[in-house]
């Protein structure tokens, strides 16, 4: 019999909890719930999950907060809980390593399919293909830099996995959208890949990368190949 997946819920309204807890069920997962960040953070260490269910507003530390300190540890895949659906609190959300977001209210149904797919997008392949860029090495499930490993989000691996796939050419705004997050361009899409990228730079950076990662102006974004000015 197959495994359910195993998803930590953490809010701090019993009921919230009830309707996400139920939600997943719909979909095949098991749940462990937890109503403030610092107890969530300890079930987080002692147990593997699938996924993460985090609302943002929580008592004493902040979901964003708790998303940043699982992103220094984990790639596991992270859905925000917001009650604000404007672009810079997506944004936000994203800085701090998200991989998606629900605003509430919300469909139990929207948000069961959301978790699922985001739990099948970041799923490891049996056979990943290595891409190999210069110093750079990106697989399905993590990426490193002379052979040091780049804390990434699942959304920024996948990202940067676009980019490599591409041998130095540009990556349309759009095909990065639908690489990330299943989407066509939008409202706040573009400030959305660029937080994500941004991150992702960051990182490149921090490994002796500088220059990787250009704006393409009315394109998208390269990996341009090494040594190249």
């Amino acid at each position: 019999m197959e495994h359910p997946h195993l998803a930590l819920v953490v809010d701090d309204e019993p009921q919230m909890l009830d309707i996400v807890t139920f939600a997943l069920e719909t979909q095949g997962f098991a749940s462990v719930s937890a109503k403030d960040a610092e107890s969530a953070w300890g079930l987080f260490r002692n147990r593997r999950f699938d996924l993460v269910v985090l609302d943002v507003m929580l008592p004493q530390s902040s979901g964003l907060s708790l998303c940043r300190r699982i992103r220094e540890v984990s790639a596991v895949p992270v859905l925000l809980l917001t009650a604000k659906s404007g672009v810079q609190d997506r944004i936000a959300g994203l800085e701090a390593g998200a991989d998606d977001y629900v605003t509430k209210p919300f469909h139990p149904r929207e948000l069961a399919l959301r978790a699922e797919a985001i739990v099948r997008r970041t799923a490891v392949a049996p056979a990943p293909v290595e891409l190999v860029h210069g110093p750079l090495r990106v697989g399905q499930d993590a990426a490193t830099v002379h052979g040091r490993y780049l804390h990434l989000s699942a959304l920024e691996l996948r990202l940067l996995r676009r980019l490599a796939s591409a041998q130095g050419q540009p990556v349309s705004f759009r095909d990065l959208l639908l690489s990330g997050w299943q989407i066509d361009e939008g409202p706040g899409g573009r400030e959305m890949l660029k937080t994500a990228l941004y991150r992702v730079r960051k990182a490149l950076h921090g490994e002796g990368m500088p220059r990787a990662i250009r704006a393409v102006r009315g394109v998208g974004y390269e990996l341009p190949h090494p040594g190249r000015d």
